[in-house]
């Protein structure tokens, strides 16, 4: 394993030690950039996954009953 530098806290024979300051704030802004993702997934394709629609129909911007040229 990794060097034992500085205190930490031991259980069961595992010592554990804190993270450093830019390990914490790396992982909070990872976390912050994956539920950006999802919530941005689940807006996109949010009917579709729950069912409410089928991925074919498309995203209903392009009826073919318009009657004026696009």
């Amino acid at each position: 394993m990794a060097g034992g530098h500085g205190a930490g806290t031991t259980y069961k024979g595992i010592t554990v030690h804190q993270p450093k300051r830019w390990h914490s704030i790396t992982g909070k802004g990872m976390c912050a950039v994956m539920w950006f993702w999802i919530l941005y997934r689940a807006k996109q394709d949010g009917p579709v996954v729950l069912g409410w629609r089928h991925p074919w129909e498309g995203h209903g911007d392009h009826s073919h009953g318009d009657e004026h040229e696009h």
